[in-house]
């Protein structure tokens, strides 16, 4: 999907220099430079406008369920949507699923590489997943060798509610540390497969671990991250722990996707608050 493929008033009424069609020469010299992915027609990293990230609650073997949503997210200018994929079933709908919606589309894929396999088969545009997870180290290699191919960038996700257990014990639970060594584990396992299209994310319910380890992965890697805090909760809470967490690694330079994870199927919310924290902070979205 290009740039210019949303309605043109999408950014009416914004602050110009900032928000809604930002050029690469509107980029903040204070955001850390990062490598840059491609995704779709996304440009990720590199301190191009953060790209805000919304996920879709429904499954994609409910075809026309699955695109209505999507599609409701691309009229209210969300930009990527992640979508689970649990099954082969779910993953072989996407092909289908693409031909109904603009956004790119991101799948959520854990512990069965066939899935990862046939998602890059079908046309998805990036994958999340945990090599660590996978299992089987050949598997990792046919994922990141067809992901390659196809020039799908892959997101390693961390969390600190499904941490390793050995990490854990070393550590004493899931501390700042404990993430970081979590997802250089899982970068260097696609790197000794010699894949580097990576980005990478690291989060947790606790908002000062969630901020923590992402100023320390910041200062090992130069891959581009997605920042947000898991679970951040309902109402006033959830606004309040996202706001802050999302809003203090902003603040550092770091961040080039971002997605509010309220407890809500109200995703016009999650996006409202997650470009109003990057207006507030005067950084580029899209």
């Amino acid at each position: 999907m290009k740039g210019d493929d949303h309605p043109a008033d999408a950014g009416a009424g914004r602050t110009p220099g900032y928000g809604q069609g930002l050029t690469p020469k509107y980029a903040r010299p204070d955001r850390r430079n990062t490598r840059t992915v491609r995704v779709g027609g996304l440009v990720i990293g590199g301190r191009m406008p953060v790209v805000v990230q919304e996920m879709a609650v429904s499954s994609p073997r409910d075809l026309e369920r699955a695109a209505g949503e999507i599609l409701s997210l691309e009229e209210i200018g969300c930009r990527l949507v992640r979508i689970a994929l649990p099954d082969i079933e779910a993953a072989r709908a996407v092909k289908a699923l693409k031909e109904r919606v603009r956004v790119p589309l991101v799948g959520d894929v854990h512990f069965d590489e066939r899935i990862a396999l046939e998602a890059i088969a079908r046309g998805i545009d990036k994958l999340r997943l945990n090599p660590g997870n996978i299992g089987n180290p050949r598997g990792v290699e046919g994922v990141a060798r067809a992901a390659a191919e196809r020039g799908v960038p892959i997101r390693v996700g961390v969390n600190a509610g499904s941490l390793e257990k050995d990490l854990l014990e070393r550590h004493g639970g899931p501390v700042p540390e404990a993430l970081v060594e979590s997802a250089l584990r899982q970068v260097a396992i696609l790197e000794r497969s010699r894949f580097s299209d990576i980005v990478i994310s690291i989060k947790s319910s606790d908002v000062r671990t969630t901020v923590d380890a992402n100023l320390l992965i910041s200062s090992r890697v130069d891959y581009p991250l997605h920042v947000g805090v898991s679970e951040a909760g309902f109402g006033e809470q959830g606004t309040v722990r996202s706001a802050v967490g999302i809003g203090a690694i902003l603040m550092n330079g770091i961040g080039d996707t971002v997605r509010v994870s309220l407890t809500s199927r109200d995703r016009a919310s999650n996006l409202a608050l997650c470009r109003g924290i990057l207006d507030s902070l005067r950084i580029p979205w899209i």
